[in-house]
């Protein structure tokens, strides 16, 4: 008995012992901090070979309570409240507050005074689908690094933006949040924010603009995924994981969380229709539109992914290394305008995707104008670089591109030759299977032809005239200049397939559809009834109101404030006769 004692005690003290290391690894386990989690290394992919491999099952639409993952804390839990506090936020704000006096609007083109009235923690409104709160995400999604581009951001909005990411995004999915200050005029705006929790800093010795600021930032990130976001969003409850899932079930998928609206004057969150897809026309401007009515009855879950033709360009996620892979973006771009339909198209056609997932939101503050310079001025910097998208991408079909901005085929747009080696090297697809499959609903004009010269009356000829570079130009009756220069430039126009008299990014437009209307230059908008003419016979005729171009003086008068209007069609009126001389 006392022999088979001591068989047995050696086993059972072992059993023991072990026993007690497996309780004490689990527990370690069971306490790490969650962005202590171990990241398994994503495999080398060969992308011309190898399609998709979802890693994890897609989210179920409608799970049991007791089968829901645990949710995680998030920053703004009591665990970060010692790293909050050594960010002193109203020394921050107050460094650049807005003075009783000063225009609100004038620095940031929203109302800064409301921005600043708002706590930088505001509680935001759930505009979800009320389905979306029962989807089940990947346990292992992998963390991404946010970058933040800006340049003279207002403070209040900065701050609120990273604010909201460290409030509502579980924290071990953040890999770092990265600003690329893009040589504000104060470097304080952005290196006071490394104070913050996961929050690093880059500045730009000089002024790089929204893509090789934002290249910038990619660069450097450490995460497996790249999270775009502009510097005045708020985002909303668990808005990062669905993008962050369908990523990780398809790395070629670029995904876009809904747009909600934060109003510039009142700064209140407004929720955005959710089945709404980025389109645009032939001058490549972008607009939102409904789904069709087919669309939507394909739908027959609210939470559903989007396909989008195109993206807005400010909020996306995609894979880091399908963002390299893919030629980034195109670094002779300037400023801000036109990347977001180069990187849609390359997506496209190259093998990718793009969703609007429903269940992710994001607020934005949408601006009426740009409140900071463009060294080359607003226009010429989106005709460059909506130029070299068109002539990269868009094949044949460029011709509908010059059709609709006419002036754009006289501007420069810089050297192409690398970009047009990258689509050549991924062996993308032609433009026509992109209209073909992605987006059939864009028309090909029937007639794409343009007619383009001077508006003459006799020997004046209809010009615009400059105001001290304070608004829009002036219409006046000048004589006809024949020689090259500024004041040539003036006297030309262009008519287009969509009905419009256009001169530089500006088209004749009236004022009402009544007789008597002022005849004014405004910014063109394809479909707008007040921008829409007709040549008939020695006519000019506005097509909504069956007017007439009219003036109140003709021939040798030479007064100089004469004012262009509509008025009744008469053929005897030669205030109403018009030639257009070809140039």
């Amino acid at each position: 008995m006392r022999r088979l004692t001591r068989r047995l005690a050696l086993p059972i003290f072992g059993v023991f012992w072990i026993t007690v290391l497996l309780f004490w690894v689990t527990q370690r386990k069971l306490e790490a901090p969650p962005g202590t989690e171990v990241q398994t290394p994503k495999p080398s992919v060969q992308w011309e070979l190898q399609g998709p491999s979802p890693t994890c099952q897609p989210a179920a639409s409608a799970v049991p309570g007791w089968l829901r993952a645990s949710p995680r804390k998030t920053p703004s839990d009591g665990d970060w409240d010692d790293l909050w506090d050594q960010f002193d936020e109203r020394r921050y704000l107050n460094a650049k507050k807005w003075r009783v006096g000063d225009d609100p609007y004038k620095l940031h083109a929203f109302n800064q005074r409301e921005s600043e009235r708002i706590p930088s923690n505001r509680v935001v409104p759930d505009t979800r689908h009320n389905r979306c709160a029962l989807l089940v995400y990947c346990k292992d999604l992998p963390p991404t690094s946010i970058i933040i581009t800006f340049h003279n951001e207002a403070r209040s909005t900065l701050l609120r933006t990273v604010r909201s990411i460290l409030n509502r995004t579980p924290m071990h999915l953040i890999q770092e949040i990265i600003l690329v200050d893009d040589f504000s005029s104060d470097p304080d705006d952005c290196n006071q924010l490394i104070k913050l929790p996961k929050v690093k800093c880059l500045r730009n010795n000089e002024r790089q603009g929204l893509v090789r600021s934002r290249i910038r930032g990619a660069d450097i990130a450490q995460g497996a995924t790249l999270t775009f976001l502009d510097s005045h969003c708020e985002v909303n409850k668990d808005w990062l994981q669905p993008l962050l899932h369908r990523v990780k079930e398809d790395y070629t998928r670029v995904v876009c969380p809904v747009i909600d609206i934060i109003n510039l004057d009142t700064f209140n969150y407004i929720e955005s229709a959710s089945e709404l897809r980025g389109g645009f026309d032939w001058s490549l401007h972008f607009h939102w539109e409904q789904l069709s009515p087919e669309q939507k009855a394909r739908r027959l879950d609210p939470t559903e992914p989007i396909r989008t033709p195109v993206i807005a360009g400010g909020l996306f996620v995609i894979d880091k290394a399908w963002f390299d892979y893919l030629g980034k973006y195109d670094t002779d771009m300037d400023i801000w305008g036109g990347e977001n339909f180069e990187i849609s198209f390359r997506v496209w056609m190259c093998r990718g995707s793009l969703e609007i997932i429903p269940c992710s939101r994001v607020g934005h503050v949408f601006r009426k104008k740009h409140p900071y310079a463009f060294p080359n001025g607003n226009t010429n910097t989106y005709i460059k670089n909506t130029k070299r998208t068109a002539e990269v991408w868009m094949d044949d079909y460029k011709q509908y591109y010059y059709a609709a901005r006419p002036f754009a085929l006289e501007r420069p747009f810089g050297n192409i030759r690398s970009r047009v080696m990258l689509r050549a090297n991924l062996q993308c697809q032609d433009f026509k299977w992109y209209l073909e499959n992605v987006y059939p609903e864009l028309r090909i004009p029937k007639d794409s032809s343009i007619l383009k010269g001077s508006i003459r009356q006799r020997h004046k000829c209809l010009a615009s005239q400059k105001q001290n570079n304070q608004g829009s130009p002036n219409l006046k009756l000048r004589p006809c200049v024949k020689f090259k220069g500024e004041e040539s430039k003036a006297q030309v126009w262009a008519f287009t397939y969509t009905q419009q008299i256009i001169q530089e990014e500006l088209c004749l437009s009236v004022v009402t559809l009544f007789p008597g209307a002022p005849v004014i230059l405004a910014v063109c908008k394809n479909g707008d009834e007040k921008q829409q003419w007709t040549k008939s016979g020695s006519h000019i005729e506005h097509m909504a109101s069956h007017l007439c171009l009219d003036t109140d003086m003709f021939g040798d008068s030479t007064e100089a404030g004469t004012e262009v209007v509509i008025n009744p069609c008469e053929s005897s009126l030669m205030s109403q006769h018009w030639d257009i001389v070809s140039s």
